[in-house]
């Protein structure tokens, strides 16, 4: 029987949700590009892989910001708030820890989410997902942007009729009920132009430098002739997560419920029922700023000792008061600056804008530097490469800027925020030539 669709509350959008099962083990179920959870029932090939997993776990389904029953038309969707999204759903059902299973475009948020948030993951599992969503030359198994402006046409041009299944599901191609499903399941998932948004919207993704992050178990699962997501990317995808099990099964469909299901579905329920507890892990993914005042010293120097303490307790406070509204949290302070960190850049790179316009009503010119990466988390303090590139890249910094790394650039598709590109460089005792941009948030 059909499960009752609920709704989860996050950040003032309501995300639709159904529970099914009641096993031991938790799973988040997270579709690919758009979805309806009520029409998914209608095909019994889905419905044959929701009644698989929900044999031996409870599984968590749900509709996406802006597809399905979820709130519709509602603007570019963030990696992060789609995080969000999901630890709403988690918490309304009352799951502290669950296995993330992306499939497709759904595997980039899950892989994001298992780095930031280990302590709610109790596993991965991937399905037919890529890193990157264009081609680029060191990732040569992606579209080019010329074949995604033919896709976007096509669906402009198609939407609402029978779905071409060559790619998704060759398997069925001729199969004239999965066609028709497919169809009206994508109609009532999202409009035309949504659907475009949101498939333009993947192609920018590109999560490969946090993929060393992830230390949850990870089962990577790629049909061999997969025609929409090379399988290379998902060999891609296995050799940089840490410890990942890889299984290439043979067929040449993409989606999970076309060609040999049960298949694929027996590796993951092997894989998440043989499994033994891990302890949480203490690194984790976070976004580093840092900030500091430019010319503290001088400034101190004229001001006087009395009168400089007042400004840097003035520039201390308002520091703070913007890190708890963009959810930062302090590590330490650097004398005239600040060390915080972020769940993702989203927030800090508009937290470090705040701040900037802040201290300019003190007459103090800021300037700040974030990365997104690895951190080893011993309490309050953090330490880790992704502190130490953070701190590197601040010396690039002048009057004002909001200097960031490529990952945080990469991360952060869809947030408003645009970028100006900067000469690569060397950073000091970091290895490797790193691209530095200038971000410039949205105003408030």
């Amino acid at each position: 029987m059909r499960p009752s669709t609920r709704y989860a509350q996050s950040g003032g959008l309501s995300i639709a949700y159904q529970v099914v099962g009641d096993g031991p083990l938790d799973i988040v179920y997270v579709p690919g590009w758009v979805s309806n959870l009520d029409h998914a029932w209608e095909f019994p090939r889905l419905v044959h892989v929701f009644e698989r997993l929900s044999a031996f776990a409870r599984l968590i389904l749900f509709d996406k910001r802006g597809t399905g029953l979820s709130d519709r038309n509602v603007g570019f969707p963030t990696l992060e708030q789609r995080m969000q999204d999901v630890q709403a759903v988690m918490d309304a059902v009352g799951s502290r820890r669950a296995v993330l299973m992306g499939t497709s475009e759904g595997g980039n948020m899950s892989m994001l989410f298992a780095a930031t948030y280990p302590e709610r993951t109790v596993a991965l599992v991937l399905n037919g997902s890529f890193a990157k969503g264009l081609w680029a030359p060191d990732y040569r198994w992606a579209k080019t942007a010329e074949q995604v402006e033919e896709e976007l046409a096509s669906i402009a041009r198609d939407w609402g009729g029978a779905f071409d299944l060559s790619n998704a599901a060759p398997s069925l191609v001729h199969d004239r009920q999965a066609r028709d499903w497919l169809a009206g399941y994508l109609r009532n998932s999202a409009s035309p132009q949504d659907a475009i948004a949101l498939w333009r919207w993947n192609t920018e993704i590109d999560v490969r430098s946090i993929l060393s992050a992830i230390h949850v178990p990870t089962l990577v699962l790629h049909r061999t002739g997969d025609r929409w997501v090379n399988v290379e990317e998902g060999r891609f995808v296995a050799d940089r997560i840490p410890g990942a099990k890889w299984v290439e099964l043979p067929g040449d469909d993409h989606v999970i419920w076309a060609g040999d299901a049960d298949r694929a579905l027996d590796e993951i329920e092997e894989f998440l029922t043989g499994m033994r507890p891990e302890p949480v892990s203490e690194r984790v993914l976070l976004t580093v700023l840092f900030t500091d005042i430019i010319g503290s010293t001088s400034m101190a120097a004229e001001l006087g000792d009395r009168r400089w303490r007042d400004v840097l307790r003035r520039h201390d406070d308002l520091v703070r008061t913007e890190l708890r509204r963009f959810g930062g949290v302090e590590v330490n302070t650097t004398g005239d600056g600040f060390l915080a960190s972020f769940q993702g850049p989203t927030k800090a790179i508009q937290c470090a804008g705040a701040i900037r316009t802040s201290a300019s009503g003190l007459g103090l010119d800021i300037r700040a530097a974030l990365h997104t990466g690895e951190c080893e988390r011993r309490g309050h303090d953090l330490s880790g490469i992704a502190v130490h590139l953070a701190s590197r890249l601040l010396g690039y910094a002048g009057i004002g800027d909001i200097v960031v790394s490529r990952t945080v650039k990469d991360l952060v598709v869809g947030a408003g925020i645009t970028f100006e590109e900067r000469a690569a460089a060397q950073l000091r005792d970091v290895p490797g030539q790193w691209q530095i941009y200038t971000a410039n948030p949205a105003p408030e």
